[in-house]
């Protein structure tokens, strides 16, 4: 007879509500230098180079060093991984908000990478040691996917707000208590949990990883600023081919830092998969909604950011939801109904015209829902068929993957609406077809008739851009619906039985 996993209490939920504060902040670091640039450009006198890496480098370390993060908390334990983190990303926070010129902010902004990606996998491979039976496991990642959706359009309101009353490296300091309350609970609350045989640890696959991952992030994302530019493929195919000698050594290594034992679980490759098409949606439809509030409705900067809360109210619902539909319907339904929701999602966005914020708001909040529900039940699936003993590991795969199709989406659903938008400004000035913002400086620069003309023409032919690119997500979607239903077919979203528990130390 099996035995039923013991059921998390309120230490446990205690403890859960401990690890959701690094996430919010993680995921806040995102989006909270949306309104201190113009602040810290003014007070620091970045280059535009410059200006660049303070927004990239973050984002940059902490893609590049999910994998290895997520494989070290597996070996020297998950909670003290989380400690060292936390003290990593107070002390880089502290620097930041002090920083004394350009160069010191991106180092500071490096390190706040560096602890944000210590931060990540352990936190949610800490939910996945804690919550031992099935229904509790997916409520509880049902809520952490939406505190890690609603922590990036939080940043940029908070830092908004904080910014009203208080100097730019205020929206750095707000991240020490949070961890300075990490550090004295998470001793007291969560137990530590690592992988009691884990091997040696595979050092020359540190540097593989990370060469792998970053080219490809770096070159997806200057693709969909920039366009197909010759250097930023060379980018994409450097990581590549890095990536698949990385993937032969992983295959080959009895020590391998990607265990082959997370692929022999039921589930784990199809959820990773899921998961990517998952994020490529979301990042995708921000590209375009954010420039769509600012640059077409023409709101400022903070009020736009406000708006755009408004869809999260909706997945503040939608991700607790989901365990409870999977739980009643089967996983392998709700996540095929998850993708096809977010395919409404973007239908909606599709008929937006150039004066349409409700329907805007109405369809990113569908679109929210949709793919929530898809994130949180597939990150479930994969967690509880990976070994628990590589559920760092797992994680980091996930949140990798969640990178890499958010730079895909941004790519992909950019260019295509970049193209739309160049195609019908044929015959403007070129800065004004390179961007909508480009259009609006020349539209100044022209005023009267001529200027509202050509203003009003680039805002059809954005909002057009965005059509196209909505359609082709949709269909995206659907396609994902119907994989979806193919790799879950022979059971793997009921989830195997519970893998054996890893060795937990003691408190």
């Amino acid at each position: 007879m099996t035995k039923t996993p013991p059921r998390a209490g309120r230490r446990e939920w205690t403890a859960f509500a401990v690890l959701l504060l690094p996430l919010l902040l993680v995921s806040m670091d995102v989006s909270v230098l949306y309104f201190a640039i113009p602040a810290i450009t003014r007070e620091l006198d970045p280059s535009a180079t410059q200006q660049l890496w303070i927004f990239d480098s973050y984002a940059f370390a902490l893609a590049g060093l999910l994998i290895t993060m997520g494989s070290l908390g597996d070996r020297i334990g998950r909670r003290k991984l989380l400690l060292i983190g936390a003290t990593a990303f107070g002390t880089a926070s502290v620097a930041a908000a002090y920083a004394q010129s350009a160069e010191m902010l991106i180092a500071a902004r490096v390190l706040l990478g560096v602890g944000g990606a210590t931060l990540m996998p352990s936190t949610l491979a800490l939910v996945r040691n804690l919550f031992r039976d099935d229904r509790q496991r997916t409520r509880a990642i049902g809520i952490w996917s939406g505190a890690m959706a609603g922590g990036i359009a939080l940043g940029s309101v908070m830092s908004g707000l904080i910014l009203n009353h208080f100097w730019w490296g205020s929206v750095f300091l707000i991240n020490v208590p949070a961890m300075l309350l990490l550090l004295v609970l998470v001793p007291v609350l969560v137990p530590e949990f690592k992988d009691p045989a884990p091997g040696r640890f595979d050092l020359l696959s540190v540097p593989l990883s990370i060469a792998a991952v970053l080219p490809v992030v770096y070159g997806l994302k200057e693709i969909a600023a920039e366009g197909a530019r010759p250097a930023y493929l060379l980018c994409l195919a450097a990581g590549l081919a890095v990536g698949y000698v990385f993937v032969r050594r992983q295959r080959s290594r009895e020590d391998a830092m990607i265990s082959p034992a997370l692929f022999r679980g039921r589930g784990f490759g199809a959820g990773v998969t899921l998961n990517t098409l998952a994020a490529f949606a979301m990042m995708g439809s921000a590209y375009f909604t954010t420039q769509y509030l600012q640059s077409v409705l023409g709101m400022g900067t903070l009020e736009a950011a406000l708006w755009s809360l408004a869809p999260s109210l909706a997945v503040g619902a939608a991700a607790p939801a989901a365990g409870a539909l999977g739980q009643r319907f089967g996983r392998r339904a709700v996540i095929a109904g998850g993708f096809v929701t977010g395919a409404a999602g973007f239908a909606l966005l599709a008929l937006v015209g150039t004066d349409s914020l409700w329907l805007l708001l109405t369809g990113c909040a569908v679109l929210a829902c949709g793919i929530v529900t898809v994130m949180s039940l597939v990150s479930d699936m994969a967690l509880a068929s990976a070994p628990a003993e590589k559920a760092g590991s797992a994680a980091s795969l996930l949140e990798t993957g969640q990178e890499f199709g958010g730079a895909l989406g941004m790519a992909l659903l950019g260019s295509l609406g970049t193209a739309v938008y160049r195609q019908d400004l044929t015959g403007a000035e070129p800065a004004a077809r390179e961007t909508l913002g480009g259009a609006a400086a020349t539209a100044g620069q022209l005023g009267g008739e001529a200027g509202a003309a050509l203003l009003a023409t680039a805002r059809e032919a954005f909002v057009h851009g965005m059509q196209y690119a909505a359609w082709g997500a949709a269909a995206l979607l659907l396609a994902a619906a119907g994989l979806a239903l193919a790799l879950l077919r022979t059971g793997a979203a009921a989830g195997p039985a519970e893998a054996p528990q890893p060795v937990a130390a003691a408190h």
